[in-house]
């Protein structure tokens, strides 16, 4: 379900992962063309108006069930994602490193607004190839 991402910004590799608290991701935002690094999803620690968790299932954002955050698209600008291997909560879960290809970027949801500002990764079901790893794959976009 992409619980981590490594992002470049100039010579410095980042590694993101959900779990932290801190974990942001460089978003490029469609309707402003504008890139910022937006907080990654709520946290059930967290206060705010947006949904627990870091994603949004395509399914569900094409049957309008997002509509009421009246999301903002944006595309995820990494270079890898990660996905871990099994059931949530199980012990020693191997951890797997995908290349995002050159000109493409994750799928996301902006909503909120000024220091509320989140953003969700939007998945869908993974490759037929890695089934084994996970039910919830990334949406990858192409950046044209």
């Amino acid at each position: 379900m992409c619980g981590g991402v490594e992002a470049r910004e100039a010579d410095k590799v980042w590694k993101i992962y959900f779990p932290n608290p801190k974990a942001a991701i460089p978003v490029l935002l469609e309707d402003s063309g504008q890139l910022d690094w937006i907080q990654w999803g709520c946290r059930k620690e967290e206060s705010g108006s947006g949904p627990q968790g870091g994603w949004a299932r395509l399914s569900t954002v094409e049957a309008g069930g997002w509509a009421k955050y009246r999301p903002r698209r944006g595309f995820g600008m990494v270079q890898r994602f990660m996905e871990k291997e099994g059931r949530p909560g199980s012990k020693a879960r191997p951890s797997h490193w995908f290349d995002v290809p050159k000109g493409y970027a994750l799928e996301c949801l902006v909503i909120g607004e000024g220091e509320q500002l989140r953003v969700y990764v939007v998945t869908t079901d993974p490759p037929e190839e890695y089934r084994w790893i996970h039910d919830r794959w990334p949406s990858l976009r192409t950046l044209e």
